[in-house]
């Protein structure tokens, strides 16, 4: 991953964006379009996928196509890795943000063509390279705006962060009204729009980001850059083009693409950790607090492998058995899909006082992701609780299940803001950056095993489903309850 240097702070102007550099505003509308151009198209890819050939979409069977959705997800995390490596050692983070932007619009100019199932895993592959590229860098630029003691760099985050839910918030109205009451295409074709407007702003803005991450931070020798990135580039490109002829020519199918990446996102994370583990560069109490963080691995992984069903089953169940009628007017099912950003950004600073107040009588670490995964379960138990209220042969009220959303929230602010901030403390000082991208690789994991728990619902069996998923997360979190002492003995002082 990117890391942050105070050596270019001097050279970007320092005041312009409310009180903060001028940099800021660039990078807050670079990702904020594309923020809007990633949910605005995850918002209608499933729908698409399922729908009927007759009424638009691709006909694939539903639980493959809810599938598909789970490990793009996983995907775009993984690439996230190589990402940040290219970005480091080969073209610097701001030529990194700038090709990952143009390859993530030519991804969704690809899902706009009508060409079927091979414009669609086109466009995929696109945006996962493209985001992969972008996503990891564009935060570490941004520190790099801020001197080490800048009192200024949190709240430059919080307005950064601000500008994300605002693109999660606008894309599926826009993009989800396109694509469901108008054409499929032109909803991914917004979403295209959304990403070239980031892009326009990032190049005219660029000139305020100075030198920050204009340069490699750390570079490979000149002698040895053409053979690695030759590498690099094989590899990638075996990698893809191996998975694409196989799904191409029918030996593996969609179905065997989602094994294939599911498989993938649960090796990587156990690859990760026995190499960390076995190393003798670092110390006993570095191997304990890395022995301390596997639980808290495992509970973020869990955590998403429910929070991100948001784009399939949770939206299948928005479209398909909830009443859309509103005043007279049958919203989009796509729309349920901005309660999360609006959620945030009202709940977040009510959680940032909370906090603050309860200075070091707040929960420890530990006791915070138990309480993420407490929220996405009763979030799960929710959807039970909606369609028992709607009898039988009724359908969830809109506004019950738009409370999933809203509690499934609650459970993200308690557990992903200090995901990372755990991330960084907890790792061993030879793997500082490795730790990041390894935290990167709990979503992408429990995105890829979601993409195989999705296939045993329908919305036949949702009461069973969603019970049982949710019943097993709530029991996950009373066990990490349980062991939370254990793991704070082995963070050794880390709180």
């Amino acid at each position: 991953m990117i890391v942050s240097s105070t050596a270019t702070v001097a050279d970007a102007p320092q005041r312009g964006f409310f009180g903060h550099p001028r940099g800021l505003s660039t990078l807050f509308f670079t990702e904020m379009w594309e923020r809007f151009s990633y949910y605005g198209m995850r918002a209608i890819l499933g729908y698409y996928l399922y729908t009927a050939v007759a009424e638009g979409g691709l006909g694939i069977p539903e639980s493959t196509a809810l599938s598909v959705v789970g490990v793009y997800g996983a995907s775009v995390y993984m690439s996230g890795i190589f990402g940040g490596w290219f970005a480091d050692r080969i073209i610097g983070a701001q030529w990194a943000v700038f090709y990952g932007g143009l390859v993530i619009m030519l991804g969704h100019i690809c899902l706009a063509m009508p060409g079927g199932v091979a414009t669609v895993v086109g466009g995929l592959v696109l945006l996962v390279i493209g985001t992969g590229l972008l996503k990891p860098n564009i935060s570490g630029m941004l520190g790099s705006l801020y001197g080490e003691h800048d009192t200024r760099r949190d709240a430059g985050f919080s307005i950064f962060y601000m500008g994300i839910n605002i693109g999660g918030f606008l894309a599926p109205l826009v993009c989800g009204w396109l694509g469901e009451k108008v054409n499929w295409h032109l909803g991914f074709g917004a979403a295209a729009v959304g990403m070239a407007l980031g892009l326009i702003q990032y190049v005219i803005g660029r000139r305020n980001l100075g030198t920050a991450g204009l340069k490699p931070v750390n570079p490979l020798p000149a002698e040895h850059k053409g053979r690695v990135l030759g590498r690099a580039v094989a590899i990638a490109v075996l990698v893809v083009g191996g998975i694409a002829v196989l799904g191409f020519s029918g030996v593996i199918g969609l179905d065997g693409m989602v094994n294939l990446i599911s498989l993938l996102s649960a090796v990587l994370p156990v690859v990760y950790f026995a190499v960390m583990l076995s190393s003798k560069q670092i110390t006993r109490i570095e191997r304990d607090r890395l022995v301390a963080y596997i639980p808290l691995f495992l509970a973020t992984a869990l955590f998403f492998l429910l929070f991100e069903q948001q784009p399939n089953t949770l939206a299948n169940l928005a479209e398909a058995d909830t009443q859309l009628g509103v005043l007279g007017y049958e919203i989009p099912a796509s729309w349920f899909q901005s309660i999360n950003s609006l959620a945030i950004i009202a709940l977040a600073p009510v959680f940032a006082t909370l906090w603050i107040k309860l200075g070091e009588r707040q929960p420890s670490t530990p006791q915070k992701f138990v309480g993420g995964l407490l929220f996405v379960g009763l979030a799960f138990l929710w959807v039970v609780l909606s369609k028992s209220a709607a009898g039988d042969g009724g359908k969830h009220m809109a506004l019950m299940l738009a409370m999933v959303f809203v509690i499934m929230t609650i459970g993200e602010l308690m557990l992903s803001p200090v995901g990372l901030s755990a991330s960084t403390k907890l790792a061993p000082k030879v793997f500082a950056s490795q730790t990041l991208g390894l935290y990167f690789l709990a979503p992408a994991m429990g995105q890829g095993l979601g993409a195989q728990v999705v296939k045993l619902y329908s919305v036949e069996n949702q009461q069973l489903y969603f019970g049982i998923v949710g019943l097993a997360t709530i029991g996950c979190a009373v066990l990490l309850a349980v062991g939370a002492k254990s793991i704070k003995k082995y963070m050794h002082g880390v709180n």
